[in-house]
């Protein structure tokens, strides 16, 4: 390969990831949802690191994370691409972009449900500490 093939080739691949980042911005500069799963995973980062969650509830937690991204970017560019076609509305488009948001809804609802699974027994045991603190 000559040099000039590889240096078209790393620049590329330093464009795909400069593409894939734009997509980030354009996912979180034009959709309220995603700005909420930006929220929801800082909280529950932040939940995880406080209440020392260990490898293997980081790894479920990590999962449902990126699996909740990435079920809000695939519905997002499927979005785009319906309304590119018509702002008319139409039954086929209608309905494949309702089931690309069911996609967005399951997969949320199942990290609510791991999320609920780790983080509320651990939250449970601080409660009961605070509570037995102020009857001191």
């Amino acid at each position: 390969m000559s040099r000039f093939a590889v240096r078209n080739y790393l620049q590329s691949r330093v464009n795909s990831f400069r593409y894939a980042l734009r997509g980030i911005a354009v996912l979180l500069g034009t959709q309220p949802n995603a700005r909420l799963h930006a929220l929801a995973t800082m909280v529950t980062l932040l939940l995880g690191f406080l209440l020392r969650i260990d490898r293997s509830e980081w790894l479920w937690i990590l999962l449902m994370i990126f699996v909740v991204w990435i079920a809000e970017s695939i519905n997002t560019s499927l979005e785009f691409l319906a309304d590119s076609i018509t702002t008319e509305v139409r039954p086929s488009l209608r309905d494949s972009k309702d089931v690309a948001a069911t996609s967005v809804l399951l997969a949320a609802s199942l990290a609510f449900l791991v999320g609920s699974i780790i983080f509320v027994p651990k939250l449970w045991i601080v409660a009961q500490g605070i509570i037995q603190a102020a009857e001191r």
